[in-house]
């Protein structure tokens, strides 16, 4: 029998999560019993959320979003180093174009990116 999980649940589980965290660490036994609730509290609050705050796959433009930001790269530096026009960069960022082969390659490699993301399988 499936329980259905309540936001009643759920938010009683967020809280005693942070109760709990101060008194677990990597050191505690795993049959510890706060170790125990931890891991039981953690379950609700990871069911609960894969239904109601699901997590899609990221798009190309998503990820080339978060690596320029984190490599604190101007759209203008990635155009050039790629070899496009910055508005062509824009266009890969807003979703209205797709880059050619060559272009996914080099997009690949220089933000770090998996192939199979920006080929989009």
């Amino acid at each position: 029998m499936e329980t259905k999980i309540t936001v009643a649940v759920y938010e009683t589980a967020l809280a005693r999560i942070e109760e709990l965290l101060p008194f677990v660490t990597e050191n505690t036994p795993s049959t510890d019993h706060r170790a125990v609730e931890l891991k039981i509290m953690s379950d609700i609050v990871i069911e609960y959320e894969k239904i109601h705050f699901p997590i899609g796959i990221p798009t190309l433009a998503d990820v080339m979003r978060m690596r320029l930001e984190e490599e604190e790269m101007t759209q203008r530096t990635f155009a050039s180093k790629i070899g496009v026009s910055p508005s062509r960069v824009s266009e890969y960022l807003t979703g209205k174009s797709e880059p050619t082969l060559k272009i996914a390659r080099s997009i690949s490699q220089l933000l770090n990116i998996e192939p199979s993301i920006v080929l989009g399988v």
